[in-house]
């Protein structure tokens, strides 16, 4: 276990270092002008080596050998350096090819021949890579983390390793971003880059997100500007409070606002008790319990989704149809004061059965309502509210074993086209924000399931978590390899501040910010894992502001100071091409690999620390980090 800053500090730059291996190139280039010159002063050796020349010169032009001009063989030309030592204190950049070329090249494959760049429409087969010289041979993607450093005409990038690459002149540079972009562009749109094709994917209201430089931003200045009761402190330590062993198997964490908190894993539900500090074993663990009948219509599965309801004494518990498909026919309701698994459910519409694929609270703070009934559900096309009571509002009492009562269908929308839901959540006026397999994040208000008051257009990456602030004018997407924050304030006609689940936000949309790990900690996570569950930290209260935002990413969790992304003058920001990228984070590591990282409810934060503690549930262990208000060290 432990904790860290992210890595900046070991990403090269016109250090000692650097100088040395240009040092080292003028110092073989004036050596070598000093033996020709030495040689041309000597008349016998001048005469030898001119003959000795002319009869190799004859021998090759005899082969008939083809050279590229020096044209071809100065495009494009760049240093090329790879990264060696992952995390360890011997960790540097080395000098991989002191003067090497890149290309952009189109393929349909691995072993397929290459075509130079072009202006040749997409076909939906083949795609980009960026080849640089014999060492470097990259499909063009949001994985390779491309990281840009303006002011030394670099860029770093993942692939098989940690690479950079140096340009000789600011104008390579630029070119080389904007080649990329395009490329990147037309690999996930499957359009060529030209105005047009992007006019069509993003439209002139979001022309912001196309060329952030045009962006209006003035609501992300506005939004640094608010004043809070206590400061966000930058530089913060991170100190572990507890460490708490699991019973094994965790599937999912539940934290509570009151008195606890919930490991779901695969014998039961472990109950925790919250303090100030974090969460720590009760050493009660409820067992599922179920008085259902062999014959029970839903599966005896570890529940993937588990949701608190009722003042937190009772919890949905939803399972996958299938291993590998978050489909469900229905979920089961744990009394977690009596250990009983007290009802299950069934998703029905019309007298037929039907899935879900999601579910969530009304509101962000409806789980501590007593007296809660209702919840939301989502399926791949279908958003609606379900009701536990039946249509004359009286409460359902548990029916004979073997049957399953039916959730009353609130209200809600069956879309007919393909929409593609993945994930959703809930602000604390009950406003829903739906994330797409497109990469659309939707803004739904209170009032109306049936369409979107607002549509965001995807970046090409598909939304797998979606969280909102409590007061719903942040919106923070989770993709597989960043998160995209959207700010959703805008001035109506009538100059009235609003968000955009009240109202279309018309043309004036700010640009979004992404959140991503630097290449090198990208690396260090591993290729095989993606970020999930991004969220806010959790308020329930109008006027309360969250200060941070985590991720979770293989044995990594991931902090980012929430007022740090929102300042425009932020240092990460400068020098960028495109949508700013955010890279100032914090980082937890653990030995396993982590199920979910949550920060717990802001009741929970104490005068040394004004944030709550975040808690990080691995599959055997659960652990608690409070931030301190400690000035940092590094």
């Amino acid at each position: 276990m432990g904790t860290s800053q992210s890595r900046e500090g070991q990403e090269f730059s016109d250090t000692e270092s650097e100088y040395q291996s240009e040092e080292e190139e003028e110092e073989e280039e004036e050596e070598f002008h000093h033996d020709a010159v030495e040689r041309q002063e000597t008349p016998q050796a001048t005469s030898s080596s001119k003959k000795t020349l002319d009869e190799i010169d004859s021998k090759l032009k005899s082969l008939k050998l083809k050279y590229p001009s020096n044209s071809q063989t100065t495009l494009n030309t760049v240093k090329l350096y790879l990264h060696i030592g992952g995390d360890s204190p011997n960790a540097k950049w080395i000098l991989s090819d002191k003067l090497t070329s890149y290309k952009f090249i189109k393929t349909n494959g691995p072993d397929d021949s290459d075509s130079d760049h072009d202006d040749k429409e997409g076909d939906g087969n083949s795609f980009w890579v960026l080849k640089v010289g014999s060492k470097v041979k990259a499909r063009i993607s949001t994985e390779m983390q491309l990281k840009m450093f303006g002011d030394q005409r670099r860029v770093d990038f993942v692939n098989n390793g940690v690479w950079a690459l140096r340009f000789f002149s600011d104008e390579e540079y630029r070119k080389f971003l904007s080649l990329f972009q395009d490329c990147l562009f037309e690999n996930v749109h499957g359009l060529n880059a030209t105005e047009e094709n992007k006019l069509k994917i993003y439209s002139k209201e979001f022309i912001g997100w196309l060329k952030p430089e045009i962006a209006d931003d003035s609501m992300w200045e506005d939004a640094v500007e608010e004043k809070e009761e206590e400061p966000v402190r930058v530089n913060q330590d991170l100190l572990e409070e507890f460490e708490e062993a699991a019973n094994g198997g965790v599937q999912s964490l539940s934290l509570g606002a009151l008195d606890n908190s919930f490991l779901v894993n695969d014998l039961g539900v472990q109950v925790l008790r919250n303090y100030n500090k974090g969460i720590y074993g009760k050493g009660i663990c409820v067992k599922f319990d179920s008085n259902r009948s062999e014959g029970s219509s839903l599966e005896q599965s570890t529940p993937k989704k588990a949701m608190l309801m009722r003042a937190e004494t009772n919890m949905m518990l939803m399972s996958p149809l299938k291993e590998g498909k978050p489909h469900s026919t229905g979920i089961k309701q744990l009394d977690i004061e009596t250990g009983k698994i007290v009802t299950e459910w069934k998703f029905e519409k019309d007298g037929t059965d039907i899935t879900m694929r999601d579910i969530t609270n009304d509101t962000k703070g409806s789980q501590l309502d007593p007296s809660e009934s209702t919840f939301l559900g989502l399926d791949d096309n279908r958003l609606c509210q379900w009701d536990m009571r039946d249509r004359r509002g009286i409460v359902q009492n548990i029916v004979k074993a073997g049957d399953s009562p039916v959730l009353n269908w609130s209200q809600g929308h069956q879309f007919s086209r393909g929409t593609n839901f993945q994930c959703f959540a809930s602000t604390g006026d009950g406003s829903i924000v739906v994330g797409s397999l497109d990469g659309k994040i939707r803004l739904y208000s209170k009032t109306s399931m049936r369409q979107a008051k607002t549509a965001f257009p995807g970046l090409g990456s598909p939304i797998t978590h979606v969280d909102v602030t409590y007061d719903g004018k942040w919106v923070l997407g989770t993709t597989d390899t960043y998160l995209i924050l959207i700010c959703t304030l805008f001035t109506d006609k009538d100059g009235k501040t609003k968000t955009g689940f009240g109202g279309r936000m018309g043309n004036k949309i700010p640009a979004p910010r992404l959140l991503k790990l630097t290449p090198l900690d990208s690396h260090l996570a591993g290729a095989n894992n993606k970020f999930h569950g991004g969220h806010f930290s959790w308020v329930t209260e109008n006027g309360k502001q969250e200060r941070h935002l985590v991720v979770t990413v293989g044995k990594f969790s991931v902090i980012w100071d929430f007022q740090r992304v929102k300042n425009s003058a932020h240092d990460c920001y400068r020098n960028q091409h495109g949508l700013k990228s955010c890279y100032c984070y914090k980082i937890v590591l653990k030995d396993e690999s982590i199920v979910e990282s949550r920060f717990m409810h802001e009741n929970y934060a104490v005068s040394d620390s004004p944030e709550a503690p975040l808690v990080v549930a691995t599959p055997m262990k659960v652990s608690s980090i409070s931030l301190s208000g400690k000035r940092s060290r590094g």
